[in-house]
């Protein structure tokens, strides 16, 4: 189970935009991701290299926690407000859930749920 400690370290690194840093502090080296219903994302180096083609792709992201994260034994689940601009300006807000399963204070899966037409797709 993860201390609130860690989790609310976790958070801080995602809302000082260091999404990751976050990544290579908490995540396992076996870690998962699922985005909505998409084939998973397997193994932290990935992950980076997924959230560091996702930062070239976009000139700023921001993220805002809605509430508390919530923790109950291994698992957390935290409501976000991700705001993605491009290059142009134009700016495209995800409203997300993120539910976390952890081991100790890792972070070995994470799954989000959003409505995929909040980024115009």
């Amino acid at each position: 189970m993860p201390s609130r400690e860690v989790v609310e370290a976790f958070a801080k690194r995602l809302e000082d935009g260091d999404f990751v840093g976050a990544i290579e502090q908490f995540c396992t080296p076996d870690a998962v991701t699922y985005e909505n219903n998409a084939a998973p994302t397997v193994g932290r180096d990935k992950l980076v290299a997924k959230e560091r083609g996702v930062l070239a792709a976009t000139k700023e992201v921001k993220a805002e926690r809605i509430g508390p994260s919530l923790i109950e034994g291994d698992h957390v689940t935290t409501r976000w407000i991700f705001s993605f601009t491009n290059a142009e300006g134009v700016t495209r807000t995800l409203d997300e859930i993120a539910w976390q399963t952890w081991r100790g204070d890792q972070l070995i899966e994470e799954r989000f749920y959003y409505d995929p037409k909040q980024l115009g797709r």
